[in-house]
């Protein structure tokens, strides 16, 4: 129940097959970067020591910012 995308019958059904990789992409960040878990008390890349820190929605924004910009530049 996390992710509706994968029911037709909801109101967040991709019709894109692109709409539908953005949306799971930025749900598996969101799951795994930003929630804490209750079974760990962090995050998974926390307790695994990819990263220090919990993230922010807000740092998640600015990082899809700047690689638009970095597209914008290369094309």
């Amino acid at each position: 129940m996390g992710l509706r995308r994968y029911r037709r019958l909801t109101n967040a059904f991709s019709r894109k097959i692109e709409n539908h990789a953005a949306a799971v992409a930025l749900y598996c960040f969101a799951y795994n970067f930003i929630k804490i878990h209750g079974t760990l008390r962090c995050t998974p890349p926390m307790a695994a020591g990819v990263t220090d820190r919990l993230w922010d929605v807000s740092e998640l924004v600015a990082l899809l910012e700047a690689d638009e910009r970095g597209l914008e530049r290369a094309a």
